[in-house]
């Protein structure tokens, strides 16, 4: 059971393995939503992830016996290093199977540690049938990621520092993924304050607790489809689905797109890198119908690669209007291009790259397409400079971007 007494125990045992991850108070985030808004950045951890506090208490919990038979885990990441770094303190042989979509950065810091990694499936459910399956032939103790109230309790004491930093706290925002960080956050919450709202966000394409929660029972879902990998969960934890059921009070959903803009946010504002699990609090405190609230949002890793990292900006830039591609059609006749350009540089949009196509249409008299990306200062910008275009005189259209600009 996660009892109090419990949570006080793994608070003072996580001590060991976690870094101080002090509530960061954000303007930018509080203006927008009307609250205090603070960070709780366990992004700052030294995994990368809250991750590391239930592992390391579950682990510290383990007899002898059962250390040294080796552990096994399924993870998409953030669990698996988490499960590596304490192995390592114990000295025991740790395996870990993961999606084969992770993220090459959370693979290799999971071998740097350790432990020996064993890519399977497409998703968390797919690889933690196989790590079960090994569990089984080769006597291995299974840590699982979520679904266990030892770990749980250890994700939970995210709470008991949040408390400890900012009493007086309204409202708490956590992940969602299988249910285990939010199982051990909303209950150690309710426990220190039954007055305590606390919110689980999930991607809109992995709901599967907010699913579960309307039938009453844990389902699964047919698929998940979002780039928020470290929630990408199609069943959730049956063990800890009731403290969810009692503790947690709503759930929002968030869609791929409004993580894309609340990286550039966190990037822009707090020069904080925050994965994309992570970041589905700080996209959900947009979404609050409260005002003046103290909200905490737990962002729960970071573990990023540069390819996404690379990715995400780029398409962040574009949701914004920061960047966009325009197609203009002209006539195949010298001094053209630079009309165009000088269309452009009137309304101070700045060129990044340029494709002239001369087939686009038979006559190339008639028509050839110009095909400009281009920097903009937002979407108002964006659509002066295509103003700016039709009214002299060409055809001009926004058309999705595609390759990295």
């Amino acid at each position: 059971m996660m009892t109090l007494d419990k949570f006080e125990e793994a608070t003072e045992a996580v001590k060991k393995v976690i870094n101080k991850t002090k509530l960061v108070y954000s303007e930018y985030f509080s203006e927008a939503s009307g609250n205090k808004v603070y960070f709780k950045p366990e992004n700052m951890q030294y995994t990368g992830a809250y991750k590391v506090r239930g592992a390391y208490y579950k682990i510290s919990t383990l007899s002898e016996a059962d250390r040294k038979k080796g552990l096994i885990t399924a993870s998409a990441g953030n669990h698996a290093q988490g499960v590596a770094y304490a192995a390592k303190l114990y000295n025991t042989k740790a395996t870990i199977v993961m999606p084969t979509t992770t993220p090459l950065i959370k693979v290799n810091r999971t071998k740097s540690y350790g432990a020996e990694v064993v890519l399977h499936g497409n998703v968390y459910d797919e690889a933690c049938a196989y790590a079960l399956q090994l569990a089984e032939e080769k006597g291995y103790t299974f840590i699982h990621p979520f679904d266990d109230e030892v770990v749980a309790t250890g994700q939970g004491t995210i709470a008991m520092e949040i408390f400890q930093e900012l009493p007086t706290v309204d409202m708490i925002l956590v992940p969602i993924g299988g249910g285990g960080l939010a199982a051990g956050v909303s209950t150690l919450a309710k426990l220190l304050n039954p007055n305590i709202k606390v919110i689980g966000v999930e991607p809109a394409g992995a709901n599967c607790m907010q699913e579960s929660l309307k039938k009453g029972k844990v389902v699964s879902l047919p698929s998940v489809e979002t780039i928020a990998d470290g929630t990408a969960v199609k069943t959730p934890g049956s063990k800890i689905f009731p403290y969810i059921q009692k503790n947690i009070d709503e759930i929002i959903t968030i869609d791929d797109k409004e993580l894309v803009v609340a990286f550039l946010d966190m990037i822009e504002n707090h020069k904080i890198v925050v994965e994309n699990s992570g970041l589905l609090t700080a996209a959900a405190v947009k979404h609050l119908k409260c005002k003046g609230k103290k909200v905490v949002s737990v962002l729960s890793g970071g573990n990023m690669d540069v390819i996404t990292v690379a990715s995400i900006v780029q398409h962040g830039l574009i949701e914004r209007g920061r960047v966009f591609t325009v197609s203009v059609l002209l006539p195949d006749r010298p001094g053209e291009l630079n009309n165009v350009s000088k269309v452009i540089a009137e309304e101070q949009g700045n060129v990044i790259r340029l494709e002239h196509n001369q087939f686009v249409s038979i006559n190339r008299n008639a028509a050839v397409e110009l095909v400009i990306t281009m920097e903009a200062f937002g979407h108002e910008h964006k659509n002066a400079i295509v103003k700016a275009l039709k009214e002299h005189g060409y055809q001009a259209k926004i058309v999705q971007s595609t390759g990295m600009y």
